[in-house]
């Protein structure tokens, strides 16, 4: 009976690019991201055939270490968009996957946000539906349990989230010129224990000060100035506490800054360190302010030159393969 609810959907065929995002952005914690210019592609097959089972393929980045099985995070939220549509539960299908990801896993830039995105928005795609945004959102919060990086990978561009109540998010473009120069570690940092080095208490004046930049900071961005990065990117109620448990944070921030980056700061909960200019000049000095903390720290990782992404995910529409 459940494989007969499926059966229009055997051979059907679906694409969905979702890009990397950078939550945070300093003060903002967990309520802005921005959205970037890296992007991993997932190929879907729905096979709904007796006997069907999970195959998935990874190239670039997971290859060999994401799992390839019903576990994988991109295929829990495809069942679950697909459930969303069709009113019934997914998981006797088959799936031949091909992943082409280069966002970074454990590195602070989204990885398991666009799993999620793109899962949820390929199983409604497959069965002819679109997700409305507040709803694929929810979903979104509901999976992987934040939503800062989701509205990101949803809408692109920066967005703000919240509240806890019931997820929602408003965007605006990037301003004009404004790039990013990633440092991505080699070390991979767990979200769950980074967010065990904070505290559940902060000294007020710490809170007024984040709320001050937030305010400022998001204020600036909607106007299209990238000045307000200056003071936004300046936090004091998770990165002080994060320093502990990675403590070549400071200097890498820093380094950055001295270099004369509009606005620098954890790239979500880490490791990679980001910051943004709109000068080549600027830009190049950043390249090389990395390069030098990072050889200081014998801390091994690559620098990345990115741009900011106004786009969203994107579905191609299913057809049969």
């Amino acid at each position: 009976m459940a494989m007969s609810r499926f059966a229009d959907l055997d051979g059907r065929w679906v694409a969905v690019e979702v890009p990397a995002t950078s939550a945070n952005l300093g003060a903002g914690y967990d309520c802005l991201a921005v959205a970037l210019e890296i992007v991993d592609r997932v190929e879907v097959e729905c096979l709904a055939r007796p006997g069907s089972g999970v195959e998935i393929a990874v190239e670039g980045e997971g290859a060999g270490e994401l799992p390839a099985d019903r576990s994988n995070a991109f295929v829990v939220a495809l069942e679950r968009g697909l459930a969303e549509v069709r009113g019934a539960r997914a998981d006797a299908l088959g799936w031949r996957i091909q992943m082409r990801n280069r966002i970074p896993l454990a590195r602070g830039l989204g990885s398991s946000a666009a799993a999620t995105v793109g899962g949820l928005l390929a199983g409604a795609a497959l069965a002819g539906a679109k997700l409305p945004v507040a709803r694929a959102l929810e979903l979104a919060a509901e999976l992987e349990g934040h939503p800062d990086n989701a509205a990101a990978a949803l809408l692109g561009g920066f967005t703000v989230a919240g509240p806890p109540g019931g997820p929602a998010a408003l965007r605006f473009d990037v301003p004009r010129d404004l790039r990013a120069v990633l440092f991505i570690p080699d070390l991979r940092l767990a979200t769950a224990a980074m967010r065990a080095a904070l505290p559940e208490r902060v000294p007020l004046v710490d809170a007024v000060a984040n709320l001050q930049r937030v305010a400022l900071g998001v204020a600036s961005l909607a106007r299209g100035s990238a000045d307000g990065l200056r003071e936004l990117t300046v936090d004091r109620l998770h990165e002080p506490y994060r320093a502990a448990a990675y403590p070549q944070l400071p200097q890498l921030v820093g380094a950055a800054r001295e270099a004369g980056a509009l606005g620098a700061c954890l790239s979500g909960a880490g490791s990679t360190i980001i910051a943004f200019a709109d000068t080549l000049a600027t830009l190049t000095r950043i390249e090389g302010a990395f390069r030098a903390a990072a050889a200081d720290l014998d801390l091994a990782g690559r620098v990345e030159l990115v741009a900011p992404r106004d786009a969203g995910a994107r579905v191609e529409d299913a057809f049969e393969a």
